[in-house]
């Protein structure tokens, strides 16, 4: 069977780092089948793509900016012909090989495989996070120290650069490839509007309920996390509370370990800030303070739960 990939990128005031994306699946020794670019940007990047003609690629304007909504947009808009269905961030780029390798996997993988993310090379080093990893937080259910987990506090645990091919609990959305029939029952919960911190988290872990979900180590990416379409200090520490709430509301985790994580949080946030001076970390621990005391502003427990093929 031949598998055909659609590639699905989101996109939003960043005609730089799309154009250095377009590039480097220009580059690929085997590319995606198709190219949607679901476009939320106030100027049009459509001029972009012009400057690619050699590859297969479908625009999209959306309005307004939510990554969620413009890569459900993008799931509908793909061609019939698409086997697998992936999503690429426009601040990313490819290895040459990475597409074909990627592929390589996908021709041997058992059926229920229903997702494999690409290899991050350039993952930044985030320092020990002894509380993290520490033995108390594994045994409270707070976090875990194997990559690529969910724990019952609804925090996930970074999966990081990897030497061989890995299974996990959830995928990032940034650089990951999933079979078509995944979105007949799954698309990207809308809640997550705007700045759609943790939708990955949601959409990977609601498909890891029901098959295997994997990193392919030769199949490499790299991501230069680009300035543009960010949302301020304060308002990230408001999403940070309020997207973490649906996530572990809608998944059945632990309340009660989720609240005692965002505390932590919070004061690791605050006391940062107060010691080295950071504002950005003061705002985001005053984010945090702001949504806490306002729970009736948690995002409904409404779920989108599939599109029409």
């Amino acid at each position: 069977m031949m598998h055909r990939i659609a590639l699905i990128v989101a996109t939003k005031d960043r005609p730089d780092d799309l154009r250095k994306l377009l590039d480097s699946l220009r580059r690929q020794t085997v590319g995606p089948a198709e190219i949607v670019i679901v476009d939320a940007s106030s100027e049009p990047v459509e001029p972009v793509l012009a400057e690619f003609p050699e590859l297969n690629t479908r625009y999209l304007r959306h309005w307004p900016p939510s990554a969620a909504a413009q890569r459900n947009a993008g799931i509908r808009a793909c061609a019939p012909e698409a086997t697998h269905i992936g999503f690429a961030d426009d601040d990313t780029t490819f290895e040459p090989q990475a597409f074909a390798n990627m592929l390589t996997f996908w021709k041997d993988a058992a059926p229920d495989v229903l997702g494999a993310a690409f290899n991050i090379r350039n993952y930044p080093d985030r320092g020990n996070a002894i509380l993290k990893h520490s033995v108390l937080a594994e045994r409270l259910g707070l976090y875990s120290a194997k990559p690529g987990s969910v724990s019952r506090s609804g925090w996930q645990t970074v999966i990081g650069q990897i030497s061989e091919n890995h299974f996990v609990d959830w995928l990032p959305s940034g650089a990951a490839i999933f079979r078509r029939e995944v979105f007949v029952r799954n698309v990207f919960d809308e809640v997550f509007e705007s700045y759609s911190y943790l939708e990955d988290l949601d959409f990977g872990y609601t498909i890891s309920r029901r098959g295997r979900l994997a990193v392919v180590a030769d199949a490499g990416f790299s991501h230069f996390p680009s300035p543009g379409g960010r949302v301020s200090a304060r308002q990230f520490g408001q999403y940070e509370v309020r997207n973490r709430l649906h996530f572990v509301r809608k998944q059945g985790l632990s309340l009660s370990r989720c609240y005692l994580g965002l505390a932590i949080r919070l004061t690791m946030s605050a006391c940062s800030g107060l010691v080295h001076r950071d504002t950005s970390l003061l705002s985001r621990a005053l984010g945090n303070v702001q949504e806490l005391m306002r729970p009736s502003a948690a995002p409904s427990r409404k779920v989108a739960s599939g599109v029409q093929q």
